[in-house]
């Protein structure tokens, strides 16, 4: 970007330079969206693996409890449907966040691009996502999760 000071926009410039304007803050809000929409789209595949991840404990916990009480014999096959639930989840939730990142980079680069070009002010900031902080969260208690299920240690073992 050049470093040439420029007139502020007033209801008096001359129409083209308004249009412009107008047209770089519209595409600044448009990435602005666009992010937002992919944190959406993460707190789905978050709000999809919790289920997951808390379905299958569930299952495997409660199977567990009647091994333990002696009600069932052997419960092999529903901890195992519990175990591969909170695989599962896990698995989706490092997918999502595998393409949370890479989208979310490619924005920026493209943010980057565009006000270099002098297309947009790149003036707003373009934090890093919330979502994904808590994202990284969910998978960290999962990760704690299975390794407790299957090696029966830890505070759910």
């Amino acid at each position: 970007m050049s470093n040439v000071p420029v007139q502020p926009i007033t209801s008096e410039s001359p129409p083209d330079r308004i249009s412009v304007e107008l047209s770089s803050r519209r595409t600044d809000l448009s990435l602005q969206r666009t992010r937002l929409a992919a944190d959406r789209t993460l707190m789905a595949v978050i709000r999809t693996s919790l289920s997951l991840i808390g379905f299958g404990f569930t299952i495997f916990q409660m199977f567990q409890k009647l091994v333990e009480a002696e009600i069932l014999k052997h419960a092999l096959a529903p901890r195992n449907f519990g175990i591969a639930l909170v695989l599962l989840g896990i698995g989706a939730l490092i997918l999502g966040i595998a393409y949370h990142v890479r989208f979310m980079l490619e924005l920026r680069r493209e943010r980057v691009r565009l006000a270099d070009e002098g297309l947009i002010h790149g003036e707003s900031p373009f934090p890093v996502s919330q979502t994904l902080i808590i994202a990284v969260l969910v998978l960290t208690l999962g990760l704690f999760a299975i390794v407790s299920m299957v090696f029966s240690v830890g505070p759910f073992g």
